[in-house]
């Protein structure tokens, strides 16, 4: 069972993570689409939810539909990283229910801390 779910197409990114997460003891799932990512949410009682916005198909959809609990009532934290630069994104993010928006850079620098918050 997942720890945390997380929507990224990005490879070389998604290398990070399983490494981080390995050294962190947080199992994650990876999806690459909107439309998994809605399907395990469903499906999974992960309390974490991450997104990276540049993903190619439905970030932004996904995180509008995908509620604030797990579907027990248990809180679910959705974290989403993007440029820096796409500011008019990060705010449409926050508009959609994510709770936390943060440049990649930032996200990069606290990722063993962020994947601790979803074994809490």
């Amino acid at each position: 069972m997942a720890d945390a779910i997380v929507l990224i197409d990005d490879i070389f990114f998604q290398a990070k993570l399983h490494e981080t997460a390995k050294f962190t003891g947080t199992a994650l799932e990876m999806v690459t689409t909107g439309e998994q990512l809605l399907k395990s949410a469903a499906a999974s009682p992960a309390a974490l939810i991450i997104v990276d916005l540049n993903a190619r198909q439905g970030a932004l959809d996904a995180i509008e539909q995908l509620g604030k609990s797990d579907g027990q009532g248990n809180p679910r934290r959705v974290i989403a990283f993007l440029s820096h630069v796409q500011t008019d994104l990060a705010e449409r993010a926050r508009a959609a229910g994510c709770q936390d928006v943060m440049p990649r850079s930032k996200f990069t620098q606290n990722l063993a801390a962020i994947l601790c918050t979803a074994k809490s």
